[in-house]
């Protein structure tokens, strides 16, 4: 099995005159977790998007993911839910795997264990339309996750979602990686959500981005959000958002 899940070499991107990304450069662990954190509009889901194989980009290479010989192996969650409005939620969750030939019963008994993960059983057959936002949002990470891919591609999952609903599914989140072992590169605005996660974060300058941090998460497993030490990792990390000092 490979160490590394995803490689970006030199990745520019710039959209007429406008530069947005320049030769962002970063190899990631298979089985890691990783977080973009960087200023509004600096180029994170334009990176995110290049690394799922949606844009190209203008200079640089990528890879990601690799099982059995099949490259770019992602699971790509952007910021809006894409939820197929004619489908039942059930249904929208399945689609990966419909898609892929995968036996619909199975993946179907799958999504609906997750839904009672999810705190959506006995939603299973409303339409998308019929959901809150969080519930939306919920439903696409199931459906995201039953894609089955080695690498996930998150950008901004939980934005959207109200303070306790998004620390039940930050633990949620957690609990599943820390199960399957999945090599995640999540992109948030939440400082604190990027220390209570990843492994290892990631700052962006402002545009045109490169890559202002590239550090550790250092702090222990498991993390609590009213811990001091984390507290004063937020600072740091705060600081250098803001253009101050390490």
């Amino acid at each position: 099995m490979p160490s590394q899940a995803i490689g970006a070499h030199g990745v520019s991107k710039s959209f007429a005159e406008t530069d947005v990304l320049r030769s962002i450069s970063f190899d990631l662990d298979v089985a890691t977790w990783t977080t973009i954190l960087g200023p509004s509009g600096c180029g994170k889901t334009t990176l995110l998007r290049i690394l799922a194989g949606l844009l190209d980009s203008d200079a640089g290479d990528v890879s990601v993911g690799s099982s059995a010989g099949v490259p770019n192996r992602a699971a790509y969650l952007p910021q809006r839910d894409t939820l197929l409005p004619w489908r039942t939620a059930l249904d929208n969750a399945i689609l990966a795997a419909e898609i892929e030939g995968r036996p619909r019963a199975a993946a179907r008994a799958e999504a609906v264990e997750l839904f009672t993960h999810f705190g959506l059983a006995g939603f299973e057959d409303r339409f998308p339309s019929q959901l809150s936002g969080g519930m939306r949002q919920r439903l696409a990470l199931i459906r995201t996750f039953l894609a089955h891919r080695d690498v996930v591609l998150l950008d901004e999952p939980l934005g959207a979602l109200d303070p306790l609903t998004r620390a039940t599914l930050q633990d949620w989140l957690l609990s599943v990686w820390t199960e399957l072992r999945k090599t995640v590169l999540l992109v948030t605005h939440d400082v604190e959500e990027a220390l209570l996660l990843s492994d290892r974060i990631l700052v962006m300058t402002e545009r045109p981005a490169s890559i202002a941090l590239d550090a550790p998460v250092e702090l222990r497993r498991p993390r609590e959000r009213a811990s001091a030490d984390l507290a004063a990792e937020k600072g740091k990390l705060l600081g250098i958002l803001l253009g101050g000092t390490r």
